[in-house]
């Protein structure tokens, strides 16, 4: 049983020893809270944008991509020949991507991740996760293949609407692994899908590219923020 000291010479020695023992914990307790707490849910995730400028990026197309108070904004006039992309200097095959987007509600207006693209294509390659608005026919986080005869739906995301939030900013995470890809909006998940019998390009590694296109005559923009990738 432990017990506290009676006289005054003891009691300064042991509350000394318990002072000491304290200081030594101190900074033990220091660095757990500074390296294993803070940094295990970061663990792996490199920015692709900086905040200040489009260092690490490509644009192609006739398309304006700019930097406003840290936020990456693209912008279209409506001519769909003029639309465009902002592509990353990097090439990726399997990985999870995050990012906050926020999106125009002008018409047919729509934007795109296309994921695993060919470097010098200003179009989709591969697969496209689509940013729009159902109402539009443009599903947010659908999964969209490029074919020979036109356009494919491999999922339609958020098909009514229910989880983007208009005008305001909505976090997103695609995961791609082989053929199966995940899409989440705003916490919720929206696709969990594999494309059967892939063709050998969707697998392969390529560029991230974010585009902005003008439907019918339809201007509008995108923004894009927190764009990280692992």
């Amino acid at each position: 049983m432990n017990r506290f000291p009676c006289n005054p010479t003891e009691s300064r020695a042991y509350w000394s020893r318990r002072n000491d023992m304290k200081l030594a914990a101190l900074p033990i307790a220091l660095l757990l809270s500074c390296t294993g707490v803070q940094e295990t849910p970061e663990a792996g995730w490199k920015d692709l944008f900086n905040g200040k400028d489009l260092d690490g990026w490509v644009t192609k197309g006739s398309a304006v991509w700019r930097v406003e108070d840290g936020v990456i904004a693209g912008g279209q006039d409506g001519d769909p020949k003029r639309s465009g992309v902002l592509i990353t200097k990097d090439e990726y095959k399997d990985f999870e991507l995050a990012l906050e987007f926020m999106i125009d509600e002008h018409g047919k207006y729509n934007s795109g991740i296309y994921i695993r693209n060919d470097p010098g294509s200003t179009g989709q390659s591969t697969y496209q996760i689509n940013i729009g608005r159902a109402a539009a026919g443009e599903f947010c986080g659908g999964i969209v293949l490029r074919k020979p005869k036109g356009i494919e739906w491999l999922a339609k995301g958020d098909e009514k609407d229910a989880v983007r939030k208009p005008l305001e900013w909505n976090s997103m995470r695609v995961q791609a692994k082989g053929a199966h890809l995940t899409v989440t909006l705003n916490g919720v998940k929206i696709v969990d899908v594999v494309e059967p019998d892939p063709p050998a390009r969707n697998l392969q590694k390529g560029v991230i590219s974010f585009q902005t296109y003008g439907a019918e005559g339809h201007a509008g923009f995108v923004k894009f923020r927190k764009l990280r990738i692992r």
